[in-house]
């Protein structure tokens, strides 16, 4: 069996246009009726508000953006794809990524992928599809957009600890089961809610360095829960 394990990083809209439409849907609360206290609102809560419904973009994939990509496959040592001029490359970041699959999976035709990831389900493949849609770029025939929670052509750690109702973060699971790595080794400084400070302060290659160590913790969790590492049962 082939096993692929990705991740994906994501940024919210550059489009100017996008954070202006944002900030037209912004109101006050309802419990605030004053002229003057409506005023002070606007001029002291709604920017932060804005700024946060914003950020949000960074998980709709009709508006957000994909700024690196992680993957591995089976037990070789991740790589992460991205591009400095990232918003501008993203288009061949999605190419380049599907390629790499492609030629992977053509190496073995006749064996069915496996495709790993942390909410994998809900968020990455979906995204990647989506900004796929939005960029006009042909996906790779290979990757089970469209997969269901049962299907075995994909492992969504999340779904197979939580279910489907429920979510647990990759950081709390791996820390349980003591898969987390040294800070040295991703970046003490960064989590996922500080994706876009780092890549907007150049540090995209830092946000690539994160990336890799979330593959490694998934493929860690992934076989804590296909008990691979255990001996065979006698």
């Amino acid at each position: 069996m082939t096993r692929i394990i990705i991740d994906i990083e994501t940024c919210p809209a550059q489009d100017p246009a996008v954070r202006n439409d944002i900030a037209v849907t912004i109101e006050p609360p309802g419990n605030i009726s004053k002229a003057e206290t409506i005023a002070a609102w606007h001029a002291e809560k709604k920017p932060a508000a804005v700024e946060e419904a914003w950020r949000k973009t960074a998980f709709d994939g009709a508006l957000g953006h994909i700024c690196v990509i992680g993957v591995a496959f089976n037990d070789e040592p991740p790589v992460s794809l991205y591009f400095e001029n990232w918003a501008q490359d993203e288009a061949k970041l999605l190419a380049r990524f599907f390629s790499i699959v492609d030629e992977r999976i053509w190496e073995h035709p006749n064996v069915r992928p496996t495709f790993i990831g942390h909410n994998i389900i809900d968020f990455d493949l979906r995204f990647l599809f989506q900004r796929a849609v939005m960029l006009g770029v042909r996906p790779s025939c290979h990757i089970p957009f469209s997969a269901k929670h049962w299907d075995d052509s994909v492992f969504d750690t999340m779904t197979r600890w939580a279910g489907t109702k429920d979510r647990v973060k990759l950081d709390k699971l791996a820390k349980a089961m003591g898969l987390q790595l040294k800070g040295s080794e991703i970046g003490e400084e960064i989590d996922g809610s500080k994706v876009w400070d780092f890549v907007r302060a150049g540090r995209i290659a830092d946000v690539a360095k994160y990336c890799c160590g979330d593959i490694e913790r998934t493929r860690g969790i992934y076989r804590r829960m296909t008990f691979a590492d255990l001996p065979l049962a006698v």
